[in-house]
């Protein structure tokens, strides 16, 4: 009898030194886009494991599919420890000292809410499907910023008071903060100090570079910097190895001493200037979490920009200074072929037979379109840049915006076709980049694979992307100062997605911004897609997502299929052997011209509109065969358009004085 007491008194201590956990601060909303946010929790004892502890957040909302006291976040503490003051933090990346686990959004709701520790594991509380329960509930704090009391969560959880974060009128920049009594005061948040510390519980180590952004074969400084002075040296050893940047790509040593009674430390870096183009590279500063006892890091994980001088500049233009037949089409010689002799409905249906073939068309993840428009929309100019469609310009590779937050000075993937406006939509699959070897078969009935087909999709300034929003085109006409170089990639893109896709129409007028399937104008379109010819630009992009999606838009290939489908030949037969005889048939003579000049070949008169190589059209007129042709164009090199009823062609022409 005395044997099962002593068990069972061993089993309920056992219990009780297993529950010595807290939740000793909470920081749940703080300045602009909530980077800052973390929890702090405390054990009885230094040192103790919280393996076996969960922490769960709970929605307070009165919604009735996500709140109501239902879990929406859980996050598994096997592996965590806490330190010589009992205390553990889970936050930010932003939160200083480094919290020993990063959240990556921004995960507290700002209440009415809750937080709860508890025995178990992350199963036990199935996001959205599972609500506040005291079972094995170990710890639990309700709390809120100036909201009224949710007593749906307070008698879940078991407890009594709901704690305002607001409570001084600062919410921005004070944290919730266990009192010894085991209630809360708002205060400035202290993250690994004990909340009723004088000062600092721990000696702080932290850095600051030189510079945040240099070029191959410069060099850059790191200070590292203590809190405190000590009585004794600090050996720190670090790391500045981030992916492909290693310890060749520079020279320097990666360990620290700070002496006694000192507070910082500087060491010198140099950047090797190597032949590669490797692209631009963030080298990163990482002193890891292997600092002695009653240390903490202060920041950590910064990154130095480096950039790579030694880009490639490709043979072929801008769309803003574009040229023609450098880029040569990657099209299987016979993709095409059964187009030859067709008319009509016809027509426009073995189109989409060729572009949607199950057994060649594939799709990839949403994820996989960010490392196919790195590649197919990147910039003539430099090989680590992409170019922007509708702002025209350029802009790092690097700076692709991965995640919510300001888009400004980030690009990002803009559907020409919108999302909404298409029915596209994605699944939790789009978000892993599996790579080209990896890819699900398509069909022209599959509406979804809209959501990632690369051949509407381009890289485009951030905010410009959200200022076009649904609109259709010419609606959206581009941003001030827009020079329409990306006019007729559009019109071609959506000619594609009309023919790719079951489900999708382009139609005249200006339908609603909520219309589903339609998108306008198509006359826009056809205008576009004539004033602003298919360029090596496009041409590359076509072979780049051909290599991904083994499917090509037929418009850059063949542009004059767009008169045939939707134009000035619609309904009238096509054939190959026209369409290739139409981009030779004509001769500009004499050239270089001085003021004047013929076109030989034209059998029917034409429309002839000249761009200068900025994108701007300067001359526009019709012409008949051999035709004298004057002009006041200053000297260079200009764009000529020739479009009869029957055939059209690109010329370039040259001006001297």
């Amino acid at each position: 009898m005395m044997k099962i007491w002593t068990l069972a008194v061993l089993l309920l201590g056992s219990a009780f030194a297993k529950a010595q956990i807290v939740i000793n601060e909470l920081d749940a909303d703080t300045e602009s886009t909530d980077t800052l946010e973390f929890i702090e929790l405390k054990t009885d004892n230094p040192f103790e494991s919280l393996d076996g502890y969960i922490m769960v957040l709970f929605n307070g909302s009165s919604s009735t599919t996500t709140g109501q006291g239902r879990a929406y976040f859980v996050e598994d503490l096997d592996g965590l420890t806490s330190d010589e003051n009992g205390l553990v933090v889970i936050g930010m990346p932003r939160v200083s000292p480094v919290p020993e686990r990063i959240f990556f959004n921004d995960n507290f709701q700002n209440g009415a809410d809750a937080v709860g520790i508890y025995l178990g594991e992350p199963a036990d509380f199935p996001e959205g499907n599972s609500f506040a329960t005291t079972t094995n509930l170990i710890d639990a704090l309700v709390y809120d910023t100036s909201d009224p009391d949710n007593q749906n969560l307070l008698n879940l959880l078991g407890e009594s008071v709901q704690y305002n974060e607001n409570e001084n009128g600062n919410k921005d920049f004070e944290s919730l903060q266990r009192k010894n009594d085991g209630t809360y005061e708002a205060k400035v948040p202290t993250p690994f100090s004990l909340n009723d510390a004088v000062g600092l519980s721990y000696v702080g180590v932290g850095y600051a570079t030189s510079t945040d952004e240099i070029t191959e074969g410069q060099s850059f400084d790191i200070t590292f910097t203590l809190t405190e002075v000590q009585p004794q040296d600090l050996v720190l050893n670090f790391t500045l190895d981030n992916g492909g940047y290693d310890s060749s790509d520079y020279t320097g040593a990666t360990q620290v001493t700070i002496l006694a009674n000192t507070l910082s430390t500087t060491l010198t870096f140099n950047t090797i200037d190597d032949s590669l183009d490797e692209g631009d590279e963030f080298l990163q500063i990482n002193i890891q979490n292997n600092l002695p006892q009653g240390f903490k890091r202060l920041n950590d994980n910064e990154q130095v920009l480096v950039i790579d001088n030694d880009f490639v500049v490709a043979s072929y233009g801008t769309p803003l200074n574009p040229t023609y037949g450098i880029v040569a089409s990657t099209a299987p010689s016979n993709y095409y072929d059964s187009l030859d002799g067709l008319s009509g409905q016809a027509l426009g249906d073995e189109i989409t037979a060729i572009i949607a073939d199950p057994s060649r068309a594939r799709i990839h993840t949403y994820s996989d379109v960010t490392d196919i428009l790195k590649e197919a929309d990147k910039s003539p100019l430099n090989s680590n840049q992409v170019w922007l469609m509708y702002t025209e310009q350029q802009r790092p590779i690097r700076d692709f915006q991965d995640s919510g937050g300001s888009s400004v000075g980030l690009w990002n993937r803009e559907h020409i076709y919108p999302r909404s406006r298409g029915d596209f939509f994605g699944i939790e699959y789009d978000d892993i980049a599996d790579g080209i070897n990896v890819f699900t078969e398509s069909r022209a009935d599959s509406l979804r694979h809209g959501y990632s087909d690369a051949h509407h999709l381009r890289a485009t300034d951030g905010p410009e992307n959200s200022s076009r929003g649904n609109s259709d085109y010419p609606e959206y006409n581009g941003p001030a100062g827009s020079q329409g170089s990306w006019h007729g990639d559009v019109a071609r893109a959506l000619f594609y997605m009309d023919l790719r896709y079951n489900g999708l129409d382009l139609v005249n007028g200006n339908p609603s911004d909520s219309t589903v399937g339609q998108l306008g104008d198509l006359a826009t379109l056809i205008q576009w897609h004539r004033d602003d010819p298919a360029d090596d630009f496009e041409m590359n992009r076509n072979n780049v997502i051909f290599n991904w999606q083994n499917n090509r838009n037929p418009f850059i290939d063949i542009p004059e299929l767009a008169e045939f489908i939707y134009g000035n030949q619609s309904g009238q037969t096509f054939t190959l052997s026209n369409a290739t005889e139409s981009l030779v048939r004509f001769t500009l003579y004499p050239n270089p011209s001085h003021r004047s000049f013929k076109i030989d070949g034209l059998e029917d008169r034409a429309e002839l509109v000249i761009f200068d190589l900025a994108g701007r059209k300067v001359l526009n007129k019709s012409v008949g065969d051999n035709q004298l042709i004057h002009h006041n164009l200053p000297a260079g090199s200009y764009l000529i358009n020739i479009i009869s009823v029957d055939s059209r062609a690109t010329l370039k022409l040259q001006v001297a004085r």
